[in-house]
């Protein structure tokens, strides 16, 4: 049996993959604990700058296994008692830590995310998709809410009016109408989308790692403070990047006009 998830690390770039192609990349548990380990595994590895998300097949995350629910096999709960047939019980579903980790994440959407799957894309800091891929935000359909933030992400991402609208009609989204809506930042043909996420990964690995993993922490505690409280916590972050190697580097290269060579030192 091939593994449910892949990992890869090359020129500091991490690729996870969900790899259920025939699944459509669906989630069970045993994912969910798995895409979290990689995750973090990838976020303390000095050597990775940028983490790529994308999968196999036609599909990037259809969402939950519904079919291993139905079958009474609820989050595969490796032998412990199961909920009644088609119940999921998201108390105990791992947690994700995308909104956690301070490595950049990118979301390479070379089909379908729908349900669950559309929340774990909108935690990723970007999304490019192929021109074949669709984001679904049918919960209501199914008498269901977003699973994973959704309700969180969304409107911070393309405003009130607009995830009102995506949330109360369930409606699916063309990659090009995501790119409309500020969903998604570009829009690729299929066989062009790897190397346009290992680009935009490239063009963040090339920065000063330690400063692009505190512009990210920035950003998240932005999201609950007032502008005061927020512009103190900016000075407190820079003071320890003033004194490493990499500033110093980063001045350099600019005052010789060449590209820098940061380590993370």
């Amino acid at each position: 049996m091939s593994e449910p998830l892949l990992y890869d690390v090359a020129d500091r770039i991490a690729t996870i993959t969900f790899n259920r192609p025939d699944l459509m990349n669906t989630i069970t548990r045993r994912m969910l604990e798995q895409f979290s380990e990689l995750l973090l595994r990838a976020d303390r590895d000095p050597e990775v700058r940028a983490i790529i998300i994308t999968g196999n097949g036609k599909a990037w995350c259809a969402g939950l296994d519904l079919a291993a629910a139905q079958a009474g096999d609820a989050f595969e709960n490796d032998g412990k008692p199961t909920l009644p047939p088609g119940e999921f019980d998201l108390r105990e579903a791992p947690p994700i830590v995308l909104n956690k980790i301070d490595t950049p994440t990118i979301a390479a959407l070379n089909g379908g995310a729908a349900g669950y799957g559309m929340d774990l894309a909108l935690g990723c800091d970007l999304r490019i998709a192929s021109n074949k891929a669709k984001l679904s935000a049918a919960y209501t359909a199914r008498n269901l809410v977003p699973e994973s933030g959704g309700t969180w992400l969304l409107p911070r991402i393309i405003g009130w009016s607009q995830a009102a609208d995506l949330l109360f009609t369930a409606r699916t989204l063309t990659a090009d109408e995501a790119l409309d809506m500020g969903l998604v930042s570009e829009v690729v043909e299929p066989d062009a989308l790897p190397d346009a996420a290992r680009l935009l990964a490239g063009r963040i690995a090339a920065n000063g790692p330690l400063a692009v993993r505190a512009a990210k922490r920035m950003m998240r505690h932005a999201m609950s403070e007032d502008f005061e409280d927020h512009v103190q916590r900016q000075y407190l972050a820079l003071l320890p990047l003033f004194a490493t190697k990499d500033f110093r580097e980063g001045i350099a290269a600019y005052m010789e006009k060449r590209e820098a060579d940061f380590t993370g030192e």
